[in-house]
Parts: C-alpha cells; sequence; structure tokens
C-alpha cells in the first residue's frame, strides 16, 4: 500500500510499506477519508515530539474494516466505522480519578498515519473509541469524530451555562466547531477572527455575531456587544503568545479564560496579576478528551446537531498530499481543512 511519511520539515513523500494486519482485539482500517488539522501542520513545519521523523502521520479519518483481529465481535469486515486516534488505558492514577485525558499511557499509545490506504487501530482504541458509523452519516463527517471530541471536551471543561456569552478567539476549523457546539449547548458565541472569508463562513453555518480583527478592536467590539460587561468566557483557539496574554482583557469580573490552542514546549506566558486576583478571572486549560466527549460527539455528528462539512476546504487525492501540505503551509485560500481521500 502507499501511506504518506514526513521525511523532515518541509519535505512528505508517498512510500509503498506492507499493508498492516491486526493484532488480537484489533482491526485494519480501509481509510476513506483523512482530515488534515493544525497539529499536523506544526508538525510539517517544524516537527513534533511525538512523530519523530521519518514518520507516518494524520490522525482524523474514517473508513471501513477490512480486516478483523482475534477476538473482536463488535465490528465486522466491510463495517463503516468512526473512531478516534488514542485511548486510555483505564487502569492509571488519572484514569481511576475521571481523568482519562491525562492517561499516563495516552501519548505513548497513540496512533498516526492517516494519509495512507490502510491503518491498524489497536485493542484498546477499538474495545472504547470506535463506533459504527450510520448509514446516513458521510465519511466526510465522520472524520470530524477527533477534533470535534476536542472541542467538546474543552466546552464540558468549561461548563457554560444556557445563554452565557463565549467569545471564541480563532477563525480557524478549531474556533468555528467551538461556536457551532457553543450554539448547541444553548451559548452565544462571539467568532473573533482576522479573514473575512472564514468569518462569513461561520455566519452561514449560524454564528451570527462576529468580530472581524483586522477592522477594529476586538476588546471594545466585545464590551460593546455586552454593556461594558466583558464576556462571561472567552476560548483561545489560536495557540498563539499573544492571544493567550490578551485572553482576560475579553471577560468580564468573575469571567472565564480557556486556553485551548497550545504554545510551543519552554514558552513563558505573562498575565496581569492584578486582573486576575481582585476581577476573580478564572484559566483553564483543557487538554484532549476523554471517552465521554468523544461519545457526546459522536452523538453531536449522528444528531445533525452541527454541520461540519463545510469546514472542508479542498479535496485531494493521496498523491497531492505533498500539494495539499504545501498550499497550508503557504497559507493561501481560506484553508480550514482538507480532505485526503486514498
Amino acid at each position: 500500500m502507499r501511506a504518506g511519511y514526513l521525511v523532515e520539515p518541509r519535505r512528505v513523500e508517498l512510500r509503498d510499506v506492507d499493508a498492516p494486519q491486526p493484532e488480537a482485539g484489533g482491526l485494519v482500517v480501509r481509510i476513506r477519508v483523512a482530515l488534515t488539522d493544525g497539529t499536523d501542520l506544526k508538525a510539517f513545519r517544524r516537527g513534533h515530539s511525538l512523530m519523530p521523523m521519518p514518520t507516518r502521520f494524520g490522525h482524523e479519518f474514517s473508513g471501513d474494516v477490512a480486516a478483523l483481529g482475534a477476538g473482536v465481535t463488535a465490528f465486522a469486515i466491510g463495517d463503516p466505522i468512526m473512531l478516534v486516534q488514542s485511548a486510555p488505558d483505564g487502569t492509571c492514577f488519572w484514569c481511576r480519578r475521571g481523568q482519562e485525558e491525562l492517561c499516563e499511557r495516552l501519548a505513548s499509545t497513540m496512533i498516526f498515519g492517516a494519509y495512507a490506504e490502510y491503518i491498524a487501530v489497536p485493542p484498546h482504541i477499538v474495545a472504547c473509541n470506535a463506533f459504527r458509523k450510520p448509514e446516513g452519516l458521510s465519511y466526510d463527517a465522520a472524520a470530524f469524530l477527533e477534533p470535534l471530541s476536542c472541542v467538546v471536551h474543552s466546552l464540558r471543561v468549561l461548563a457554560p451555562e444556557r445563554g452565557d456569552v463565549i467569545v471564541i478567539v480563532g477563525d480557524g476549523g478549531f474556533g468555528i466547531l467551538h461556536a457551532l457546539v457553543a450554539i448547541a449547548h444553548g451559548a452565544r458565541p462571539i467568532l473573533v477572527g482576522r479573514r473575512a472569508a472564514r468569518l462569513e463562513l461561520a455566519r452561514s453555518l449560524g454564528v451570527n455575531s462576529v468580530v472581524n480583527a483586522r477592522e477594529c478592536d476586538p476588546v471594545a467590539a466585545i464590551r460593546e456587544r455586552t454593556g461594558d460587561r466583558g464576556a462571561d468566557a472567552v476560548v483561545e483557539t489560536t495557540g498563539t503568545l499573544d492571544v493567550w496574554e490578551a485572553a482576560p482583557g475579553y471577560v468580564r469580573r468573575g469571567g472565564t479564560v480557556v486556553l485551548f490552542g497550545g504554545l510551543p514546549g519552554g514558552t513563558r506566558v505573562a498575565f496581569n496579576a492584578a486582573r486576575l486576583h481582585y476581577d476573580e478571572v478564572k484559566v483553564l486549560s483543557p487538554f484532549h478528551f476523554a471517552p465521554r466527549d468523544v461519545r457526546a460527539a459522536y452523538e453531536l455528528l449522528v444528531d445533525g446537531a452541527i454541520d461540519v462539512v463545510p469546514l472542508i476546504s479542498e479535496r485531494f487525492p493521496l498523491d497531492g498530499l505533498v500539494d495539499a501540505f504545501t498550499q497550508l503551509d503557504e497559507d493561501r485560500g481560506i484553508n480550514l481543512k482538507f480532505a485526503i481521500i486514498p
């Protein structure tokens, strides 16, 4: 089979490799759709600690069951399947405390390699975070299960109340997904971004309140829309230092800052201590997801509660993988998420 390899920063190759075989309790998926995401782009640009190069990469996908390992009874060959790239072990200290997203074996047992024709899925993921794709759900939508699970976890940590005003900073895929899930929770998102085309797409999906940060001071715009109070919460999705540091300025006294977008290791962040202390501004930093978040994301997709497919900006065959990442790297066009079709 063919598989995409990240050989070094900004260098991707397609290689011929042996098709994987399932281990006991595991299975092999014939990939129908794999999506690009910000983690893959960061790895492409500068490498990633979880993906020492040369490495197969890609981790958002859906497909069909191509082979079954011994003992698997929940799936049959040919079943359409949707899943995520990780699962907790259920036994470590953090799992026993209900913090499965921090499982000590989570990172070491993640799977990568969705930019390929087939991928092997180990038993712990099959048992915990894999679902049969319903007939009425497209493979495109099903491939969003992983990023949507991250967003569901982020908003579960925030726990907004119905009617809360939530500022979401960043008009990329994660920003728009946060806005859509916030609406599904009954909250009132305000999406702040810098690209008119992305903001217009968000409007078309039901995000009625947007702020173009190229055209106005977003903090002033938020205060104007909240009676000079500030938002109940802000979710930072850009993963940039200046936005992290500016985030507390978006919220009201007693508000909450959610730092969703990660920064490079070793980054130091400076906040106004008086603002955090005297105004009781809470700071949260959600990571990854737990099985309950995957289940909730699955239900959102199956129920049709949010429309995710319009976030796919372009589609490429597997042979176009190099072109896809070159375009993402050069930041041309709307460039939210690309679908790679093996």
